[in-house]
């Protein structure tokens, strides 16, 4: 299996307030949140050590981002990452609330 961020799907899993990053049929990594009213907060990133240094987590964050703008949700970034890829990708600021 080659371990590529490209050829993996994200899926929001609500039943576990989670969006996944899925690499065959592994889950690779998650983005845990909640949600109240409008505002989704994203409170932790975790990618699996087979998939760490490969770009999973940037692929997750991402998708999991474009999902909230499609929602028409704001976001609450508490987890670290999160915070240091809107620092370095200023297309998401808007969804700040």
């Amino acid at each position: 299996m080659t371990l590529s961020p490209d050829a993996a799907n994200v899926r929001d899993n609500p039943e576990q307030s989670r969006y996944e990053i899925v690499s065959g049929n592994q889950v690779a990594g998650i983005e845990q949140y909640s949600i109240h009213d409008a505002v989704i907060t994203f409170e932790h990133t975790e990618i699996y050590p087979q998939f760490e240094g490969l770009g999973f987590a940037s692929t997750l964050v991402r998708a999991a981002l474009d999902d909230v703008r499609s929602r028409g949700l704001r976001l609450r970034p508490e987890c670290r990452y999160v915070v240091s890829f809107l620092t370095k990708h200023p297309e998401y600021q808007d969804l700040v609330a």
